[in-house]
Formats: C-alpha cells, sequence, structure tokens
C-alpha cells in the first residue's frame, strides 16, 4: 500500500475552442476517453472570454492550480466538485496518464515523475467499464498475466483468491463474456480485473454512473465492503455527495482546478472554510443569504437585521458585503414577536413545501423580501403555500463569510 501526496500540482491547456486535456497521455483508447470534456467546456468558455478582452494570443486554462493533496495509506479519498473542476485530470496525473504537469506527485516518498502507468501498480476503474468484449470473465482477469507472460499457475491462484474476495456470486460471472453482463456485473468484474494484479493504489473515475438507482446503491455497498476488507489506498472520483460520503473516509471538495478543503465529511460540513464548502456539501445545502454590515455591528439580510457575533462585528466595516449561512434543519418556529438578540428572525411567503417521508420532515423553500431560503420542519405540521412563517434561527447555527472572497469569517 501506499500514501499519495501531490504537492504544488498544476496543469493548464491552451486556450481555444479546441482546448482539451487529451494532449500529454501515456496511453490510449479507453484511458484517452476519460478526457474530462466538462474541463474542455470550461477551457473553452474562457478563451471566449479572453477572446473578447484581447486580440490575438493564446490564453493557459489552468485544469489544476497548485493543487496540495494527501490521501493516507489504506484510506479512500473521495474528490467531488461540479462539472470541470479538474478531478478526472487529478485523477489521470496521479495515475500517470498525464505526464505534461508542475509539481510532485509522490507514493510513499518515491517522486513518480519518470515512473511510467504500467510500474505504478495500479488498478483502475472507469465509468464505461472498459472490458474485452470478446474475452469471457475470467479472459478480462487473465488477461494482465498473459501481456507479461506470468506462469499459467500464478494466474490461476491469484483468480481463485480474487474471486474469494469479491464474494457471493463473482465465480458464476468468469464464464460469461461482458456483454451478457448487467450493469452492476459488469462493474464487479472491472473491479476485479484491477484487483487481480495486486494494486497498491485503486483509482474509481466515477464508476457508478452508468448505473440505475438500485444497482448503484448494491455496487457502492460491494465496494465499500472491499474496500475495507483489503485495507487498499484508493481515491474515488465522484460528482455524487451521497457515494462519497459512504465511500469516502475522508473527501476532498475541489472547485476550478483548486482543491477548496479536504478532510472528514463531519468536518466539512461543520466547519467549512469558505462559502462555496458550506453550499456545495449537505443532502439539503446551507442556505446563503447575502447581508450588508451596517452601524453598531450588525447585518441586514432577507429584511431582517441581526448581531454579528463578537470577533466578527468589529471586523467588518459598514457597508461591507456579509453572507449569513444556516442549514434548513437549524430553523425552529417563532411567533412574529420574537427576536433573540444574537438569532436570526426571518419571516416569509412560503413558495413550496417538499416532503421527505423517510426522515419524518417537510422542507419549505420561503421567499422573504425577495430572497429565497429553506428550513426544515417536522412532517405533521400544516403549511399550505401562500401562508407566512416565521423562523428563528439560533445563532450558535449561524455562518458568516466575506461577502468578497466567500471566505469563513471566524
Amino acid at each position: 500500500m501506499a500514501e499519495i501526496r501531490l504537492v504544488n500540482v498544476s496543469k493548464s491547456y491552451s486556450g481555444g475552442s479546441g482546448a482539451t486535456p487529451s494532449s500529454g497521455y501515456r496511453g490510449l483508447g479507453a484511458a484517452r476517453s476519460q478526457a474530462d470534456r466538462a474541463f474542455a467546456e470550461r477551457s473553452a468558455a474562457h478563451a471566449r472570454q479572453d477572446a473578447d478582452l484581447r486580440s490575438g494570443g493564446s490564453s493557459e486554462i489552468p485544469a489544476l492550480d497548485n493543487v496540495n493533496l494527501t490521501v493516507p495509506d489504506a484510506t479512500t479519498m473521495a474528490v467531488m466538485g461540479p462539472s470541470g473542476c479538474g478531478k478526472s485530470t487529478l485523477l489521470r496525473i496521479v495515475c500517470g496518464l498525464e505526464m505534461s504537469y508542475t509539481g510532485e506527485v509522490y507514493y510513499d516518498d518515491r517522486d513518480m515523475r519518470d515512473v511510467p502507468p504500467k510500474d505504478r501498480y495500479i488498478g483502475m476503474v472507469f465509468q464505461n467499464y472498459a472490458l474485452y468484449p470478446h474475452f469471457e470473465g475470467e479472459g478480462n482477469l487473465r488477461f494482465s498475466f498473459r501481456v507479461r507472460k506470468a506462469p499459467d499457475a500464478e494466474a490461476d491462484e491469484r483468480i481463485r483468491l480474487t474471486s474469494e474476495v469479491m464474494g457471493i456470486g463473482f465465480d458464476q460471472l468468469l464464464a460469461r463474456k461482458p456483454g451478457t453482463l448487467s450493469g452492476g456485473q459488469q462493474q464487479r468484474l472491472a473491479i476485479a480485473r484491477a484487483l487481480v494484479r495486486k494494486p497498491q493504489l485503486f483509482l474509481f473515475d466515477e464508476p457508478l454512473s452508468n448505473l440505475d438507482a438500485k444497482l448503484r446503491a448494491q455496487t457502492r455497498v460491494e465496494i465499500k465492503r472491499l474496500l475495507r476488507r483489503i485495507g487498499i489506498t484508493a481515491i474515488y472520483v465522484t460528482h455524487d455527495q451521497e457515494e462519497a460520503v459512504a465511500l469516502g473516509d475522508q473527501i476532498a471538495v475541489m472547485r476550478e482546478g483548486r482543491v477548496e478543503q479536504a478532510g472528514p465529511y463531519q468536518m466539512l460540513r461543520e466547519d467549512p472554510l469558505n462559502a462555496f464548502v458550506a453550499g456545495f456539501l449537505g443532502t439539503r445545502p446551507m442556505n446563503l443569504l447575502d447581508g450588508v454590515a451596517v452601524e453598531g455591528g450588525g447585518v441586514a439580510v432577507a429584511g431582517s437585521e441581526m448581531l454579528l457575533p463578537p470577533g466578527i462585528r468589529e471586523r467588518v466595516a459598514p457597508g461591507a458585503n456579509v453572507i449569513v449561512g444556516f442549514r434548513p434543519e437549524a430553523g425552529e418556529m417563532a411567533s412574529d414577536d420574537t427576536l433573540s438578540a444574537d438569532g436570526l428572525l426571518l419571516a416569509g411567503e412560503i413558495e413550496a413545501i417538499e416532503p421527505d417521508f423517510t426522515r419524518r420532515t417537510q422542507y419549505l423553500r420561503v421567499l422573504s423580501a425577495g430572497v429565497v431560503w429553506s428550513v426544515a420542519l417536522p412532517i405533521d405540521a400544516n403549511w399550505r403555500s401562500g401562508e407566512t412563517i416565521h423562523i428563528s434561527f439560533p445563532a450558535a447555527s449561524l455562518y458568516f463569510f466575506d461577502g468578497r472572497t466567500g471566505s469563513r469569517l471566524v
């Protein structure tokens, strides 16, 4: 196994509508098809903006911007972020498919700059399975042994051990070709093909995106069980927050080529470094309302005013933009004459109601002074669209961010 470290890693592509992260690959076929199309679109958009400012020349669009990230040995790091943020580029650099970057990538203390992918002992699982359709399941697992001309006895033993690790029913897939398998079965076979090589690092590039909801849940459980059993270091790229929380020991949140914050999910959710992370994480994202600091150490937000906490009010000048954040589940019913000196009272009109019967909760979408926010209340409360509601948010549940930079004010 290995600890993976990225130190000041940056990667840029030339601007222009043809910009694509496919250059610099050490590999073809399925690996090249994993190019981050969303990044190419972002690159093209940046180039169009640049063309509006100056004519001629080309600009460099950063796919990764001075990324520092550590994946501890035998842990799973889930990497997530909006489309085009650089998740797939990061994965390709770690595995060696993309070599034209600056910075260092280490497996333990070994610099991997000149180490080709075939010598990195990586198991990689793609979104599109990338199985050999003319081979049966066993042939897919045996292929890497044939390439390096390993003895049949070694291949037989590794396939046997891998089948045991993959669990009940897997051996029945070995005699079938990929075209006869369901999506979930094909992904199990793809994972086994990566595992049979005894990798020191597992890389997953959105492996469950092509599966329906039921198969996704089942396969997610299988991957979790597998990673726990073999204790291998893994990087799991996904856009699905539920997958990231279920599988990741830690989560790295990316935006426009940068790692905004990394750590256990609960830490990121309860102690976000900036407004982006705060609004990105959570089954129901944090409400982030634009406010303006007023005289006396307060902030005006959504038609209401409240005092800023001590330590923040002294640092914020009147007229400065302040973002006030709160989770929907932090709200409490309040009467129209309730006002806490150190909390936030909001009144507004209910626009929509969304019940969540599994959590015995209903989410209310509320409009206050032209600003929309949401609150979670018990499902047995009888509310209707168009009614006015008053909600109090305790001071301890509030977050404050710089309106210009998005950084947390603490």
